[in-house]
């Protein structure tokens, strides 16, 4: 009877005989694809007076076929088993390939078309918006069928609303044309939104669509975040307006706005974003802790960017060494003594939580307190940990220490906040930094949104140029997995 291996070996050797390949040829490509076998043993192969290990025998048809691919796209060799496609046909996975292999080793520019090519293996036409960087409009790609296209507000719209609650919109627009606006995420961090535009209006409702959309729409976050780094084109389409050396300086140092674990999520924001002056904020998540700080320099020049810089820097490397919240504070406030002694200080508030347990420890130099947010409403001032100013010699300081609930959410801002006047003198107050909190938390708003729309009523409530950095810093014990965060269909 005639095995398997016979019956792979006779065939392969009718499908050589129509490459019009020499047998010396046909080594050659497959000694290139990893054979092991001498010229002699493959044409004893070929001539049937001797065998080869499975594995040889199917390189020796990949060889083959890889010619007949060539010549005629058919009559393709056997392998001895059923191997994996090397490239997808179509579907999701194709689109997220052609994404990958569109942007690698590719400058920003490229990813407009990009995403067009990558968008046709799922059967529709995409346009990037990216939010700008006060994350109060969401501006096209100028590239693209995006071209022409006027920004949208993120709020009131429909986009806007996609962006906002992290949830994928339908709409049919009045011109019968159908689209799904799918936020763009890297991470938890939001980047802006996906208008996808159908063929068919009845694809609306398929679940497996909103879900492939939702895969093209995440990859093309960490995309945007990894593209943004090594060029301007993505820069200049989200910023308001030219910065001033001194914002240039402390944004370079800004972690994500917003991140998340399966216990904690962090959300953080400082304005005015074109001109920061001397804040800062900071964080390091493991899956047993969550470590953050908010630094404040005196000031509003250069000098007050490069403090609150040499002070986080300090932070960061002692948090990184391993030493503790006391040693960390001590890292910044060694900073800012040595290098700005008695010219520039700095106020500020460094805390870690433990992730398992909910004990967070805290400390506040000169700072205004955290405040505590429970089931939607602030229930505390942690004013217990304090020392002075940082930049100030101390003989004592006291670290602070409050247990959580699941669900807490810990409330860092800066003076910015709470001392900004409208046009009559009236000062925010922490009285109108709790009614915002309280508000968007009942009505159940994610995260980076809550810290959206309290920097939103700051500026609403000084309809003009702001006199200091509004810095907010959220940082929320989660129950369990951070659904809020995560657009993909359920």
């Amino acid at each position: 009877m005639t095995s398997a291996g016979d019956r792979q070996r006779g065939r392969i050797r009718a499908a050589f005989g129509r490459t019009r390949l020499r047998p010396e040829d046909l080594w050659v490509r497959y000694f290139a694809l990893g054979g092991q076998a001498g010229p002699a043993d493959l044409a004893e192969f070929l001539d049937g007076t001797s065998d080869l290990p499975v594995r040889e025998r199917d390189r020796v048809a990949l060889a083959v076929n890889e010619e007949l691919d060539r010549i005629t796209g058919s009559d393709r060799a056997p392998y001895s088993r059923p191997l994996r496609s090397a490239e997808p046909e179509g579907g999701p996975l194709a689109a997220l390939v052609t994404l990958l292999r569109g942007t690698h080793l590719a400058p920003p520019d490229a990813l407009p078309e990009a995403v067009v090519t990558a968008a046709h293996h799922l059967g529709v036409v995409p346009v990037l918006y990216l939010a700008d960087e006060a994350a109060r409009t969401l501006v096209p790609l100028p590239d693209g069928p995006g071209h022409g296209r006027a920004p949208l507000s993120v709020d009131g719209t429909l986009p806007g609303r996609a962006y906002r609650l992290l949830q994928t919109q339908p709409a049919v627009g009045e011109d019968g044309q159908a689209r799904l606006w799918v936020p763009v995420v890297d991470g938890a961090e939001r980047v802006g939104v996906l208008d996808l535009m159908l063929a068919d209006p009845a694809d609306l409702d398929d679940p497996n669509l909103h879900r492939h959309c939702w895969w093209l729409a995440h990859y093309l976050g960490h995309l945007v975040t990894a593209l943004d780094a090594y060029g301007d084109t993505l820069e200049q389409v989200v910023s308001v307006r030219p910065r001033s050396a001194r914002a240039e300086l402390v944004r370079r140092l800004l972690p994500p706005s917003t991140a998340g674990t399966d216990r904690v999520l962090v959300a953080g924001r400082i304005e005015p974003a074109h001109d920061l002056g001397g804040d800062l904020f900071d964080y390091a998540l493991s899956a047993t802790r969550a470590q953050f700080a908010v630094l404040d320099a005196t000031g509003h020049d250069l000098r007050a960017g490069l403090a609150v810089a040499a002070a986080m820097s300090a932070y960061r490397a002692a948090r990184c060494s391993g030493a503790g919240l006391f040693e960390q504070v001590e890292a910044a406030h060694d900073a800012i003594a040595e290098h700005f002694a008695g010219h520039v200080f700095a106020t500020g508030v460094a805390a870690e939580l433990d992730l398992l347990t909910g004990r967070l420890r805290y400390l506040a130099a000169g700072h205004p307190p955290p405040l505590l947010l429970r089931a939607g409403k602030v229930v505390k001032h942690l004013d217990d940990g304090r020392r002075p100013l940082l930049g100030i010699e101390v003989r004592s300081t006291t670290v602070g220490e409050e247990h959580l609930q699941p669900g807490d959410t810990v409330v860092v801002h800066s003076d910015g906040i709470t001392e900004e006047q409208d046009g009559a003198g009236r000062t925010f107050g922490v009285g109108g930094l709790v009614d915002v909190l309280q508000r968007t938390a009942a009505e159940g708003m994610p995260l980076p949104e809550v810290t959206r729309r309290v920097v939103a009523a700051i500026l609403d409530h000084h309809t003009g140029t702001l006199q200091d950095d509004a810095t907010l810093l959220m940082v929320q014990w989660t129950a369990g997995r951070p659904d809020a965060l995560d657009p993909a269909p359920r």
